[in-house]
């Protein structure tokens, strides 16, 4: 793209431009900083909500693809990359899942989650070999993420996926009426002018970071991961995860400290083998053989499965 192509393309984004409330910020005490910014942040949750039945839309997708043996993968660059990345870093330990099953691409590599890598956002080659060295399916879903909407490396990805077959989702931080690529789902937070121009890690990234929050818990919840409000497919690779699945155990199953331990260790570590033991009164192996009948579903393992 020529640099007239790259300044009009800039000049037309909303993220682009110039906050009004925010035009006098460098003249404010350390406070007036903090609340003109808080002020802002506040919007933030409001141009998520209306996009929540595009959301939901992407939800759907995801469950269909997770239910089917498929994947989902980010792309982005920058802040967005980063983002994916750690999304799809904080399933795994959280919910259970197989890391190869929802994964995080940044532009640059690793080694752009720690510095940036200049131009690795522009390089549409290079986005394009990133999803080819992954070889998504159609039962795979491709979520872009690109707060300008126009990232060369994402938008390039997003494109080959599409070709390749796969389910894409893009998620941008510009007005839908202004998002114009072929996709299965855009989720578009119009969340406004940044409070310092063009510093999309602010508003547009605290945006992305909610959106994903809701697209992979909700996927976990519709597919078993939750039971209440409790995180019961959590792996113990940690003191603390041990000691969060004796607490759900004692908090969900109404034991002492000491049962939910000892039927913890005798399911193996599987807190909801341990669950079902505990709620329903039946051994190890009729709690996993309830789980596998219940397609892993705790209430219904409860209830027979």
């Amino acid at each position: 793209m020529s640099t007239i192509s790259i300044r009009e393309d800039l000049g037309s984004l909303l993220t682009e431009q110039r906050n009004s409330a925010t035009f006098e910020i460098d003249t404010l005490d350390t406070a007036g900083i903090l609340r003109t910014i808080n002020n802002e942040d506040k919007s933030v949750a409001v141009a998520v909500e209306k996009e929540i039945s595009y959301i939901a839309s992407a939800v759907e997708l995801v469950v269909e693809s997770m239910n089917r043996g498929g994947r989902l993968i980010y792309l982005g660059a920058g802040t967005s990359g980063r983002l994916g990345v750690l999304d799809a870093a904080e399933c795994p330990p959280t919910f259970g899942t197989d890391p190869s099953r929802i994964i995080g691409v940044i532009a640059g590599g690793d080694e752009a989650l720690r510095s940036s890598i200049e131009g690795a956002e522009d390089d549409e080659a290079k986005g394009v070999r990133d999803i080819d060295a992954l070889l998504p399916l159609p039962v795979d879903v491709v979520c872009g993420l690109a707060a300008s909407r126009r990232t060369p490396y994402v938008v390039a990805a997003i494109t080959r996926s599409r070709k390749l077959g796969a389910k894409t989702v893009f998620i941008t931080t510009n007005p839908r009426s202004t998002f114009n690529m072929d996709v299965d789902v855009a989720i578009c937070p119009n969340v406004g002018p940044e409070v310092i121009m063009g510093s999309t890690r602010m508003k547009s990234g605290t945006a992305q970071k909610m959106v994903l929050n809701m697209i992979t818990t909700a996927v976990m919840i519709r597919m078993g991961k939750i039971y209440e409000n409790m995180m019961v497919d959590l792996q113990l690779t940690s003191k603390k995860l041990v000691e969060r699945a004796r607490r759900i155990l004692t908090i969900a199953g109404g034991v002492d400290y000491e049962t939910a331990c000892q039927v913890l260790d005798q399911a193996g570590g599987h807190v909801k083998t341990a669950l079902v033991m505990i709620s329903a009164g039946i051994g190890a192996t009729e709690a996993r053989q309830r789980l596998e009948r219940s397609g892993g579903f705790v209430r219904g393992a409860i209830g027979g499965g």
